[in-house]
């Protein structure tokens, strides 16, 4: 039978972790929000559903994938998964940005390859090549 003790602070630093983490996705959606508005209504909602669970998501993976469980016990490695869980809310928000650019350009009658070959050229010509 386990320790009552181990068992209420893993349950308490439990709950630490998910308030943290949910404080956490909602500051990166933020943060982000306030980098890129949003044009409309609809693609704020988008924009915010995805970058909250991309950060929730993806942190929890990162945090597993690299197991850093461990770092809950300490409070300056809960903040440092709270940092790891806001880190991964951004490339989500890269994504779906990226998607309604793609989205609006097609709508205009460019494809998604000459979408690409723009950007191919835009990023190698500032690089000097």
């Amino acid at each position: 039978m386990t320790e009552p003790a181990s068992t209420a602070f893993g349950g308490i630093a439990l709950y630490k972790l998910g308030v943290l983490g949910a404080f956490s996705a909602v500051l990166v959606t933020i943060v982000v929000m306030a980098m890129t508005l949003p044009k409309t209504a609809r693609e704020f909602v988008v924009a915010m559903i995805c970058t909250v669970m991309g950060s929730l998501g993806g942190g929890a993976f990162v945090i597993r994938w690299f197991d850093l469980q461990h770092w809950i016990n300490d409070d300056i490695g809960l903040i440092a998964l709270v940092a790891i869980i806001f880190v991964c809310g951004l490339p989500a928000w890269v994504m779906v940005r990226g998607w309604f650019v793609y989205a609006e350009l097609r709508s205009q009658g460019t494809g998604f390859i000459e979408m690409l070959r723009e950007l191919k050229a835009l990023v190698f010509s500032k690089s000097g090549k």
